[in-house]
């Protein structure tokens, strides 16, 4: 049962992200758009069924919740503490599924594009990640065919105006100095 830490404002008004003591999971990201996305997976179907949750994004030590913008954040955060400490802690089984999953991302690509999503991947980790994670979010990479890069935001970054607009582009700008001719897209 993980302990709730800190709860920390994120640049999007309408998410939360609670830092906690224990891991929910390791490396395995859980991002859901809806209730029925969620189906199967206990603590955020839990999540879903409070009032004004949009959004639920996990990994790691931290979840973040995202809201329609109508609920005061001092009473859901207190109807959301119960059930995320309430969550079980990550276990073995879960470090087993991060790598099958990671292994399976990159099954159909040729030798050359495997060697080009690494690069892509590593610079992603190093410049990218660890500053939407701060923020409550994350970015995961869906695919790469061709010349085309095809990201989805999660967490907080997923419903976030500046997602789309200026991290994008950065993320593009930054994706072309080992990669030139790749273009970006976020679905």
């Amino acid at each position: 049962m993980p302990k709730i830490a800190d709860i920390e404002d994120t640049p999007n008004p309408n998410a939360k992200k609670f830092v906690l003591k224990e891991p929910l999971t390791w490396g395995i990201t859980r991002s859901y758009d809806d209730a029925a996305q969620a189906m199967g997976d206990p603590l955020a179907s839990t999540l879903f069924d409070i009032e004004h949750v949009t959004n639920v994004f996990y990994v790691d030590h931290w979840i973040t919740v995202t809201q329609d913008g109508r609920a005061d954040w001092q009473e859901l955060m207190r109807k959301l503490a119960d059930p995320i400490r309430a969550a079980p802690a990550a276990s073995e089984q879960s470090a087993q599924l991060a790598s099958a999953a990671a292994a399976g991302a990159i099954a159909d690509l040729s030798p050359e594009d495997r060697d080009r999503l690494d690069r892509i991947n590593n610079l992603l980790d190093e410049q990218i990640r660890p500053y939407l994670q701060g923020d409550g979010g994350d970015l995961h990479v869906l695919g790469l065919e061709g010349n085309t890069l095809t990201v989805h935001y999660q967490g907080a970054c997923g419903s976030c105006p500046s997602s789309l607009s200026g991290t994008l582009s950065g993320i593009e700008y930054l994706v072309k100095s080992i990669e030139p001719d790749v273009e970006v897209v976020a679905v």
